[in-house]
This record gives structure tokens, C-alpha cells and sequence, in this order.
């Protein structure tokens, strides 16, 4: 995550991983034209290099990449340095998209996407790493959700289950601690969409589905219900 507050757009350093010149170009020029400073890589190789280098505060990451892949190129920044990677994917099939999540990515597009919608993704992820670097700094005397066998500590933003440290990405924990702050409530996606994602019109999305599974997969299938049709809802593991 950014360190610092930033105190005009044009301070947000963002890092596209695009191999495609024209795509690259006309998505660090749009990004340009919202006051933020883009820089282009076009192999994974390079991202990793220019990562270290530029310390973005997001990442635009394409799956598809010569050589290094933007899956492995992923693990390796996030690895150095957390840093909110929006992917880019030409299928939207759920496996993949799962496997993009698994990798450190906080969220997804699937090609061909619109330069309006990659904006304000890209403007989401940016609120959340302020909203995130305020909250490390207020949250000390923040409630710890402690389920027994899984305890969630918002002021460190750590998660263990049965005693062993999970890694969750940065969207993975805000989702989790969103719905365990209300145990058996269930939250429709559009308010977790609100309040995770600070989307307020994403109709037709399944980020939160795809997040949902991600969570499931590294907590247990049980910890968050599904209510179709409606939404989702954290159920505290059973105490021994």
C-alpha cells in the first residue's frame, strides 16, 4: 500500500504491464489525462524491474505477457512491496479469474473493457489505499474479531485460522472483516460492492462472487453463506 497521503492526483504513480503497444499507449495516456503518472512495461520481467524502481501505488497488470506471465509478475511485486493490482484478463472464465485473485490481485477486467470503467476501477483502488493507510493509523484500539478458531485483527489486518497466519490481498481482508462485523447478517453485493469497492453502479459484476470463492477456498467453504438472489453472510466457525 502508499505510505504516504497524496495530496493531488498527479502525485499516484501507476505501472501498466501491457504487451500490446496501442493498448498500452491508449491506457497510460487516459490515465495521464486523469492527472496521475503513468509508466508502461511490456514483459513481466520489466514490471518487476520497474516496480522496484518506481514504487507505484496500483498496479494495471495483463495476464497474457512474454516470458514472465503477469500472474508470476504479480506474486513477485506484491512479494517486494504491497501494491493494489488491478488485472487484466481476455477470459472471464472463473478459474482463470480465480487464479488471477489467488495470485495478489485485488481486482479484475476482462478484455475488451471500456477506458470509463478501468477509470473508475482504477479511482476505487486508489480511495481504498488512503482509506486503508488512515485506518492503520486510527485502528490500534480497534475490536479484534476473535471467532476462536479464526480471529480477525483489523489493526494489523492479520487473519489466523486454528492458530496458522493466512494470507489474504488487501480486498480479500476488507471483504472478510466487512461481512464478520456482521455475523449471520447478510449484505447484498451491492452494499458489499459499496462498501468494500466503493462502486456504486457495477451491475452485471461478479467481483464479488469471484472475491467470495477466493475466501472460501482459503477459509473454509463454510465461513461465508450464500443467499441467491441476495447477497452474503459471515458464519462463525462452530467453537469446539
Amino acid at each position: 500500500m502508499a505510505a504516504e497521503s497524496k495530496g493531488a492526483a498527479s502525485q499516484y504513480k501507476i505501472l501498466v504491464v501491457e504487451d500490446e503497444p496501442t493498448l498500452a499507449i491508449a491506457v497510460s495516456q487516459r490515465l495521464n489525462a486523469e492527472g496521475w503518472i503513468a509508466k508502461v512495461a511490456s514483459d513481466g520481467i520489466t514490471a518487476v524491474k520497474a516496480a522496484a524502481q518506481m514504487r507505484p501505488d496500483l498496479v494495471v497488470m495483463d495476464v497474457m505477457l512474454p516470458g514472465m506471465d503477469g500472474l508470476e509478475a504479480t506474486k513477485r511485486i506484491i512479494a517486494e512491496r504491497p501494491v493494489p493490482v488491478l488485472m487484466l484478463t481476455a477470459r472471464d472464465d472463473e478459474a482463470d479469474v480465480l487464479v488471477g485473485l489467488g495470485a495478489g490481485a485485488d481486482d479484475y477486467m476482462t478484455k475488451p473493457f471500456s477506458m470509463r470503467e478501468l477509470i473508475a476501477r482504477c479511482k476505487a483502488l486508489l480511495r481504498r489505499v488512503e482509506r486503508a493507510r488512515v485506518i492503520a493509523q486510527t485502528s490500534e484500539n480497534e475490536k479484534v474479531l476473535d471467532f476462536g478458531s479464526l480471529v480477525i485483527d483489523p489493526a494489523t489486518r492479520k487473519v489466523t485460522l486454528r492458530g496458522e497466519s493466512v494470507h489474504l490481498t488487501p480486498t480479500e481482508f476488507d471483504l472478510l472483516n466487512t461481512l464478520a462485523c456482521k455475523p449471520r447478517s447478510v449484505l447484498t453485493r451491492e452494499q458489499l460492492l459499496e462498501d468494500v469497492w466503493d462502486w456504486v453502479d457495477a451491475s452485471g459484476t461478479r467481483t464479488v462472487d469471484s472475491h467470495v470463492k477466493a475466501l472460501r477456498h482459503k477459509l473454509g467453504s463454510s465461513t461465508i453463506r450464500t443467499v441467491h438472489g441476495v447477497g452474503y453472510a459471515f458464519e462463525p466457525p462452530e467453537q469446539p
